[in-house]
């Protein structure tokens, strides 16, 4: 199973922020939005079942609900293209920390895009890992997504800190990790998320929850008597070597700053987007 942020039932290995912590003052200062007057859309109006008759009616949800979704941005300075003179790696992991101390339960979550015959598929994994080289990430290698990296051998990231106005994309060629590497991260998982590693034929259809638990006991149950859980063949690590990586920051009046690094011919080039 990968390292996937909606599903941690069995992973103990969470990343524990403090809410409410101090903001960095490097500049790029401010609270966190106050949404306290935010109030939820009135349906009061809706249609209730009609119990008298049997009938139940569908409210609908107006387009005028949408309308009330809106939030407005402003946290922070302008972005400075300056700021990434040294390359992505330095801004996006200040960001990752500051994503961390303004309230992100998992800032390392990220949204893994693939394609498959042309058709695009998303999910939420955990980045386990950022150098030079790129991201990395965990998963069960049979997996939906690990068929789509075999056939295409590209994939995009994207980090979304909703709280803290920001989010990074990532685009560019993704592909497995050697054995030793993913072994070694292997060892540092929490023992019940390594059963579960083995429990699950990750994307495959399954009758029932019972089913379901009774597949995790049984992998529970074969590795009982080993001091350590072994790494099944079918699960690894990929690095995604980001080619294109963009910066957003939330602007008043959607005005948002936009800034890219394209690697050409070796090197990063540094350009604003327009909003």
């Amino acid at each position: 199973m990968e390292e996937s942020a909606p599903d941690r039932a069995r992973e103990n290995d969470v990343v524990v922020v403090t809410p409410g912590a101090p903001a960095p003052t490097s500049g790029r200062t401010g609270g966190a939005p106050d949404h306290a007057t935010d109030t939820a859309p009135d349906h009061a109006t809706g249609t209730a079942p009609d119990h008298a008759t049997g009938t139940a009616s569908t409210e609908v949800l107006e387009p005028t609900d949408f309308d009330t979704m809106r939030v407005g941005y402003g946290l922070h300075d302008r972005l400075d293209e300056a700021d990434l003179a040294d390359g992505w790696l330095p801004l996006f992991t200040a960001w990752l920390d500051e994503a961390g101390r303004r309230g992100v339960r998992e800032p390392n979550a990220m949204v893994l895009g693939t394609v498959e015959d042309g058709r695009p598929s998303t999910r939420t994994v955990l980045c386990k890992g950022a150098d030079e080289e790129g991201v990395m990430f965990f998963t069960t290698t049979t997996s939906r997504k690990g068929a789509q990296l075999a056939a295409t051998g590209f994939a995009s990231v994207t980090f979304p800190w909703l709280v803290a106005e920001r989010q990074v994309h990532m685009e560019g060629p993704c592909h497995r990790m050697s054995r030793e590497d993913s072994l070694a991260y292997w060892r540092t998982r929490p023992r019940g998320s390594q059963v579960a590693a083995w429990a699950s034929e990750q994307s495959r259809p399954v009758g029932s929850v019972a089913r379901l638990e009774a597949l995790y006991e049984e992998a529970r149950e074969r590795f009982a008597g080993d001091e350590e859980v072994p790494m099944p063949d079918r699960w690894g690590g990929y690095r995604l070597s980001p080619e294109r990586v963009e910066f957003w920051q939330g602007g008043r009046d959607r005005f948002h700053d936009r800034v890219e690094c394209r690697l050409e011919d070796g090197r990063w080039v540094v350009s604003r987007l327009q909003p």
